[in-house]
């Protein structure tokens, strides 16, 4: 029996001499002829999970074009704190700080489930004012009071917001609104109500300058004192905002097709307090 195991084992021989009288198959014969036979096999098996799952290769380069700007592409939900409220940034190494960035930035109102409250909008920047058309609307204008914020007599604070920034300059928390004249009127009031019932979503593109930066979405109107960069968010405390945001577009440059799988697509980051 073990005999015939051996014989039909030989047969596995590639290596046998041509002719019949001189053809001997051996059993190290079959064994190396396995061997080879294996080894072929694992090795063309190896190439084609090669072939089949091609390498990603990282490549970190300059960029010589001319162009001093670069565009930032960007479509941020942020599911608990109002448009009113939410206020974009950027600021870069060269000193230069945008503030309040509004320009090709649309804000859409959503409620607290994620519906859309109105059609988006585009902020724009007023820079002119209301002037008095008649010399009535001018004998109307008094001298309002900065509730202690004043710096001198003859300061006045005839606005929500003059009494605002008097508070600001002076580095003090402020009072209830509800109690201050000025802003008893004033759309401000309702914007602080609405602050933490809504949510908002923010998309849009800007251009910044080519160097080292950030920007960033933080609730409050932004300003600088002594060079440092912050937010006013009275009369509310930093902590009871909920900034928990969904990422659903980030990318960089004007060729928007070939950034649709941009890394950062989908993602959510928690951040249920401050």
């Amino acid at each position: 029996m073990a005999s015939q195991i051996l014989n039909r084992f030989k047969q596995f021989d590639a290596y046998a001499k041509t002719l019949e009288d001189f053809r001997v198959k051996t059993a190290s014969g079959a064994f190396i002829t396995i061997l080879g036979g294996t080894v072929m096999i694992l090795l063309i098996i190896s190439e084609l999970h090669t072939y089949m799952s091609p390498n990603i290769s990282e490549e970190l380069f300059v960029d010589t074009s001319r162009g001093h700007k670069i565009r930032i592409n960007f479509d941020i939900i942020v599911p608990r704190i109002s448009c009113n409220y939410l206020v974009l940034d950027a600021m870069d190494s060269s000193g230069e700080q945008h503030l309040q960035i509004d320009h090709n930035i649309f804000k859409r109102r959503l409620d607290l489930d994620g519906n859309p409250i109105e059609e988006a909008k585009k902020e724009e920047i007023m820079t002119s004012t209301a002037v008095p058309n008649n010399s009535s609307d001018i004998a109307q204008i008094t001298c309002g009071s900065c509730y202690g914020a004043a710096f001198n007599d003859s300061q006045c604070c005839n606005t929500c917001e003059d009494v605002r920034e008097a508070y600001k300059m002076r580095r003090w928390a402020l009072p209830d609104l509800s109690t201050v004249e000025q802003c008893k009127n004033d759309e401000s009031l309702e914007k602080v109500n609405l602050a933490l019932k809504e949510g908002c979503q923010l998309f849009g593109n800007m251009d910044v300058n080519r160097v080292g930066g950030s920007f960033h979405i933080a609730p409050g109107k932004s300003f600088t004192i002594n060079h440092i960069h912050v937010h006013d968010v009275q009369p509310f405390s930093s902590s009871v905002f909920n900034t928990t945001h969904i990422i659903r577009h980030l990318s960089f440059g004007s060729d928007i097709k070939n950034a649709n799988t941009a890394p950062l697509d989908g993602v959510t980051g928690l951040a249920k307090e401050g």
